[in-house]
């Protein structure tokens, strides 16, 4: 028989418990994955109990007040504050999703926090990037033109640029591909949904004279069509996108290019 066990310290204990201050009436407990790689502990889960009526209303705002008012060692990554930049991607009652977007009375009992799947945890809730980001280079993600360059700008008639929609909206928060169980099993090779987006987003850009190039490198067993339109990425981008039918466009240009 085949024993299959969890890698010494990753089963996650209970932690510690920070209570709502006294007179607090509408309360709502977080539960934050916590792990210190240097502390030689195993992975927990803290709780932290807050008072709503002292807390703004999104779930950034809830992990921003643990940080100031009850434990600063808490380590999570936020910018914006806007949806826009991708940075406090989390994975937050069962879904990837970012925190500053997801408001607390949207989700029933307790907020169960952890850092995004399948990735390697640096500290906390804050994933390791590395490959994400070296994924994304290799797409050459820039406009690539072979012709002499304009006076100006390179204008783009209207029905071009609309084919941009749906793509270009990307902020690379990796919640997709973090949601895609074939880039957990292949994230070495597979390039994976938020990467594969964004090589179609330039692939229908009409302004680009490198298709040809671009296909392929995208030609490989591993890196397009390990996708089995299991559709996690388009059910969780939190931006409403669709990187399942940008992956399909992909295929189709290959079809088309092998006809």
């Amino acid at each position: 028989m085949v024993e299959i066990a969890l890698p010494k310290n990753s089963r996650v204990e209970q932690g510690t418990t920070h209570q709502a201050p006294p007179g607090a009436k509408r309360v709502k407990r977080f539960k934050v994955y916590r792990w210190e790689p240097d502390s030689g502990r195993k992975p927990r889960l803290d709780t932290f109990e807050i008072d709503l009526d002292a807390c703004g209303p999104m779930v950034l705002d809830a992990l921003i007040k643990i940080k100031a008012e009850q434990d600063s060692s808490l380590t999570f990554r936020r910018s914006c504050r806007e949806g826009v930049c991708g940075s406090c991607a989390m994975n937050i009652d069962g879904g990837n999703t970012l925190a500053c977007t997801l408001a607390i009375e949207d989700i029933a009992g307790d907020v169960l926090i952890y850092p995004l799947p399948h990735m390697y945890v640096i500290k906390d809730l804050v994933s390791d990037f590395s490959q994400f980001w070296a994924q994304y280079e290799s797409i050459q993600p820039w406009l690539q033109t072979e012709s002499p360059p304009p006076e100006r700008e390179q204008r783009q008639d209207p029905g071009d640029r609309a084919k941009l929609d749906g793509l270009w909206e990307c902020i690379l928060c990796a919640c997709c591909s973090t949601s895609c169980p074939s880039y957990w099993w292949n994230s070495d090779r597979f390039l994976g949904p938020a990467v594969l987006l964004q090589a179609y987003r330039w692939l229908a850009d009409s302004r680009d004279d490198n298709t040809g190039e671009r296909l392929d490198q995208l030609e490989d067993p591993f890196r397009l069509y390990r996708c089995h339109t299991i559709m996690n990425c388009t059910n969780t981008c939190p931006k409403g996108l669709n990187p399942a039918r940008a992956i399909a466009n992909i295929r189709k240009l290959m079809v088309e290019r092998d006809a």
